[in-house]
């Protein structure tokens, strides 16, 4: 066995003090959302497997569930079922998704214990880790506009391509921006990741040319980092916020998502009786970036001193959009037409009312101008990382 296999084997042996009926839990949770956003609408519930992924994202939640059933069977047999994801190859695909998905659902269990297989937060392209003076030489051989690319929860950089199309390459083709791509742990408190982000941009800026512009494009729940990042980036007054020209949120969850809330609902449910409290544990693992949105959480304030797990109602510190940014927000329905059901139900994730920000309290609601918001429909959430139409809004937003 290789070094390289001897530190997979190694990384890997962090993950056995975990309770494994935990672990397959919550699997099961995550999986089940990413069957709903991505499954097409009318399909039968008749199936025992209605929540069950198909494809690739079958077989990755599949290996996260035999590994962590076969670690009572012994150490040795959870590593050869790893294997064929994890191998000697540690950029492929499927690896990077396994490690996403795993850090979406433990990420802050395996960041609080220093664990290899926690995501640290850095930038990259091609999967490849940049340093700043990689990126600098990008931007001074460009026209001097960077624009940062921030994936959503269980997800990671490479998964910005899907079904040929990533819009960080189309925008380096069509208008000659320098696409940088964030890797970061989605299973962190969202406050957490957006401090990271922020110190993150400060070493970029520091090298790259003082007439840089750089934009931010961020799906999901890369759109909450990115308000935290620009939020905890004006309490320290960092220099990357001057130029910082437009910010473009993709289906981002601003006042959090339904499915979300629905996970502190079970937690409700089952520590009513005595005799279903102990299955209470299964959602009680759900991590930070996880329980943040429920509501949305952007700042520290949003959750510390709380019981991250309990049912409360959202008490958010109103938090604007930020300032002399432009700000733009795209949406989708599953639905071809407007109607009050598919409006709520929206991509299948995020309502649209979450996504483009309305809220009905006054001080929660975020004022896009009507003119830099734009619903897409027949759409749902994973559509919007390579939708023609999507792609072409972001285009026309950018260069105008």
């Amino acid at each position: 066995m290789s070094q390289n296999s001897n530190n997979i084997s190694e990384d890997l042996r962090g993950i056995g003090s975990l309770t494994i009926e935990a672990i397959t839990g919550i699997t099961d949770i995550v999986e089940s959302l990413h069957h709903t956003i991505s499954s097409i609408p009318g399909i039968s519930s008749g199936s025992s497997d209605q929540n069950r992924t198909k494809g690739i994202a079958k077989m990755v939640y599949q290996n996260i569930r035999n590994v962590t059933e076969l670690v009572g069977d012994g150490i040795d047999v959870m590593l050869q079922q790893f294997d064929p994801i994890l191998g000697e190859n540690e950029s492929s695909p499927g690896r990077e998704a396994v490690l996403a998905a795993l850090n979406g659902v433990l990420g802050d269990h395996l960041a609080a214990r220093d664990n290899p297989l926690a995501i640290p937060m850095q930038f990259r392209r091609n999967g490849e880790p940049l340093n700043e003076q990689e990126i600098s030489e990008a931007v001074r051989q460009s026209n001097g506009k960077l624009v940062i690319m921030i994936h959503g929860l269980c997800m990671n950089d490479l998964q910005w391509k899907r079904q040929g199309h990533d819009h960080g390459d189309a925008l380096a083709r069509d208008l000659g921006f320098v696409p940088v791509y964030l890797s970061y742990n989605t299973g962190l408190h969202i406050s957490e990741n957006g401090r990271k982000f922020s110190c993150l941009l400060e070493t970029i800026i520091d090298q790259v040319p003082k007439s840089t512009e750089f934009f931010i494009i961020a799906h999901s729940m890369g759109g909450l980092v990115a308000r935290s990042a620009c939020h905890y980036g004006k309490l320290s007054g960092r220099t990357w916020l001057n130029h910082l020209q437009k910010l473009v949120f993709l289906g981002t969850p601003h006042h959090g998502a339904p499915l979300a809330k629905g996970g502190n609902w079970l937690d409700t449910i089952l520590n009513i009786s005595p005799y279903s409290v102990p299955f209470s544990r299964l959602g009680k693992i759900r991590s930070c970036g996880l329980t943040d949105l429920q509501y949305g959480n952007v700042t520290d304030e949003d959750w510390k001193g709380r019981d991250r797990f309990e049912f409360s109602k959202d008490e958010r510190t109103p938090l604007p959009l930020p300032e002399d940014v432009q700000c733009y927000s795209i949406a989708a329905t599953t639905s071809k037409d407007s109607n009050l059901g598919s409006d709520f139900i929206g991509d299948g994730l995020v309502t649209l009312n979450s996504a483009l920000g309305h809220h009905n309290n006054a001080e929660l609601n975020l004022l896009f101008p009507e003119t830099h918001k734009w619903t897409g429909r027949n759409m749902n959430h994973l559509d919007l990382l390579n939708h023609l139409e999507v792609y072409e809004t972001i285009k026309r937003w950018l260069e105008s």
